[in-house]
């Protein structure tokens, strides 16, 4: 049985009464303490707050299991930020997971464009998919989720139960805002994707993002939309 299962609705209320206090440092720390090589971090090179937590795990565990969702239609400098961040960050266990379908199979049998017409079909295609085959056989899942990205995030815990995905879900930097996290870029030298010094703010796919609008206001605009799936 796996730690996982093991961590009762007491416990984890107990480690968030506990963690609203703690560093996110001494909060990964427990993190891999516990569930060791059943611990991921998913990473997608488009924000800030993804690298922070790329960057503290690696100082913790460069061999920390790290999974990348590549929908296909990822910007250039996303790919960039990737292969030049797993050299400079010194991570040595990245694994990318792809939809089943490329995008051309998409496109047969969906029709075209489909992040136009349904993106919440598109995104479960492309990202919450994938990102099921990746946690696979895993027991914690760690995400960089801030509370002040957007209403939708306001009162993410930093521990709770994903019944999506069948694991404990870490947010350790919850309770960071905008300045803590590009302080930890600026002072310990992390790559972050160019894009961001270029108007964007919230960075997913090409065809869903586009820069110049604060929070996730960005991505799927003219649709009531500001999550991919993943996360609610």
């Amino acid at each position: 049985m796996s730690i996982a299962t093991r961590l009762s609705n007491d416990d984890i209320a107990r480690l968030n009464q506990q963690f609203e206090t703690a560093t996110a440092g001494e909060i990964l720390d427990w993190a891999v303490e516990t569930f060791d090589d059943g611990l991921a971090t998913a990473a997608s090179f488009g924000g800030p707050t993804g690298m922070v937590i790329l960057h503290m795990l690696a100082v913790r565990d460069p061999g920390t299991y790290v999974f990348v969702l590549d929908t296909d239609y990822l910007f250039e400098e996303t790919y960039q930020t990737m292969r030049r961040s797993i050299d400079s960050i010194g991570l040595t266990n990245v694994n990318v997971f792809r939809s089943k379908l490329s995008h051309e199979q998409q496109a047969a049998e969906y029709g075209a464009a489909l992040w136009m017409r349904d993106p919440d079909l598109c995104c479960e295609l492309r990202k919450v998919e994938p990102n099921r085959r990746a946690l696979e056989g895993k027991a914690a899942w760690v995400s960089g989720l801030r509370r002040d990205q957007s209403d939708g995030r306001s009162d993410a815990p930093i521990v709770s139960w994903n019944d999506r995905f069948g694991v404990v879900k870490i947010n350790p930097l919850a309770n960071w805002d905008e300045k803590q996290t590009w302080d930890y870029i600026m002072k310990h030298k992390v790559p972050y994707n160019p894009l961001l010094d270029q108007g964007y703010v919230s960075i997913g796919c090409y065809n869903c993002t586009v820069p110049g609008v604060q929070g996730r206001a960005g991505r799927w605009q003219g649709f009531d939309k500001d999550e991919c799936g993943l996360h609610t």
